[in-house]
């Protein structure tokens, strides 16, 4: 068996990133996966931003310059960077409802080596990856 594998998924208007990405792992049962890349447009954005307790959303039109993140079935992590038409660009944790304008072509890749988990280490407050072999 390969140590890895890779999958590729094109998002279509009004589509939910985050919704359609968990599906997908779920879908394939993908243990251990990452985002490799994707390019792709939004017409709402529901971002986290660093250390806030709550999203900012905004319409409009939002080229995707960066999608990247861990994922499993056992808990995913995502974060996304979008310009608006003027370039200015901003990023930060994934949430529900951000939908697709045109297209949102991805890249993901899984590895058979290892299984990833979310759990509280002790190492802050949150639970974060764990990362165990398959």
């Amino acid at each position: 068996m390969n140590p890895t594998k890779s999958f590729a998924l094109r998002l279509k208007p009004g589509q939910d990133i985050k919704k359609s990405i968990a599906a997908f792992v779920q879908s394939q049962d993908i243990r251990a996966g990452w985002i490799v890349t994707c390019a792709g447009s939004l017409t709402q954005y529901n971002i986290r931003f660093a250390n806030q307790p709550d999203g900012t959303r905004a319409t409009g039109h939002f080229e995707v310059v960066s999608l990247g993140g861990t994922l499993s079935v056992n808990g995913s992590h995502i974060h996304i960077s979008v310009a608006d038409s003027t370039g200015k660009t901003i990023g930060g944790h994934l949430l529900d409802d951000n939908l697709v304008y045109t297209t949102a072509e991805i890249i993901i890749q899984e590895s058979h080596e290892w299984i990833f988990t979310r759990e509280n280490d002790g190492s802050t407050p949150w639970e974060e990856l764990q990362v165990k072999p398959r």
